[in-house]
């Protein structure tokens, strides 16, 4: 039995049942039920945290960026995932299901049903052991790497061979290679990008995952014009998403991409530093602020 925000299962045998006794039950351990037992424990009360599946984090820990500001999912739900896993006044019981909840407000009694586990999570550590100690045995199927959706070229052979000897034995040698790529061609060639992921032995997905996330690196070769379309927090609330839609329809192409003359490429950037001037968009490092829709074809066709 566990209780739901009153009588806790070890509540003294003299304690008035229809009085609270302070114990909480949170079902899903989401990026809510974390938050929520948080808030709970920091007020007082006991948590009992409650979540079907093996781990804590729900979808939020899948995602990679948050909207509207896409600001790192991980970054944002890490620090609370450590404060809830070393809160002494949180229970959290994973592999567990609700079967029953009888009472009423102020005090209500929880049946939870623990799922069993192949280990004792009081103990485990993580070291692997068990895995050669198992009886049943699973085969892991291995991945093949990927081919190269293209060859390459001499110039860029050579680019991508030098920087992989430069870097070879580091642990983190994806990052500096990426960046030598991209000083190189000016971009980030995708089949350049694949072959760095095979020689680094680096699943291509990962690879990717890095190459999108930071603003320095892109996939299409450099415009003569570079436009940026703000979408941090009070560009949105401004209409920056009518603005790049206005954008792409002067131009013809979507974010991140270049159009085939070469002479524009748009993306968008998280912010620019111009909230007060919102909605912004910038062209070859200039800010223009306080856009209107009227306004871009203008402001575009200046560029020379």
């Amino acid at each position: 039995m566990i209780a739901s925000n009153a009588q806790s299962a070890t509540a003294p045998p003299d304690h008035d049942p229809a009085m609270p006794c302070g114990s909480v039950l949170v079902c899903g351990a989401g990026i809510a039920g974390i938050q929520a037992s948080l808030d709970l424990s920091a007020a007082g009360f006991h948590v009992y945290l409650v979540e079907q599946s093996p781990t804590i984090g729900g979808t939020m820990a899948r995602l990679d960026k948050t909207f509207p500001t896409g600001d790192c999912a991980t970054c944002t739900i890490s620090p609370k995932l450590v404060a809830c896993m070393r809160d002494f006044n949180i229970d959290i019981l994973t592999m567990a299901d609700v079967l029953a909840l009888d009472g009423q407000a102020g005090h209500f009694k929880a049946k939870v049903r623990l799922r069993p586990r192949g280990v004792d999570p009081d103990k485990c550590t993580g070291c692997g052991d068990c895995i050669e100690a198992c009886p049943v045995r699973n085969r892991i199927r291995t991945v093949e790497p990927p081919e190269p959706s293209a060859p390459l070229d001499e110039a860029a052979e050579a680019t991508l061979r030098e920087s992989l000897a430069r870097h070879q034995g580091d642990r983190g040698a994806l990052m500096p290679v990426l960046q030598d790529i991209s000083r190189g061609c000016g971009y980030l060639p995708r089949p350049m990008v694949e072959r760095a992921a095979i020689a680094l032995g680096i699943p291509l997905a990962a690879a990717m995952r890095v190459a999108s996330f930071y603003e320095e690196f892109r996939f299409e070769p450099p415009a003569r014009h570079l436009v940026e379309v703000c979408n941090g927090t009070s560009c949105h609330a401004g209409g920056s998403a009518r603005l790049l839609r206005r954008v792409e329809d002067v131009l013809g192409i979507g974010a991140g991409q270049a159009d085939k003359a070469g002479r524009f490429a748009l993306r968008t950037v998280r912010c620019l530093g111009l909230c007060a001037l919102s909605p912004v968009m910038r062209i070859d490092g200039v800010g223009i602020g306080q856009m209107s829709l009227a306004r871009v074809p203008d402001v575009l066709e200046s560029c020379t």
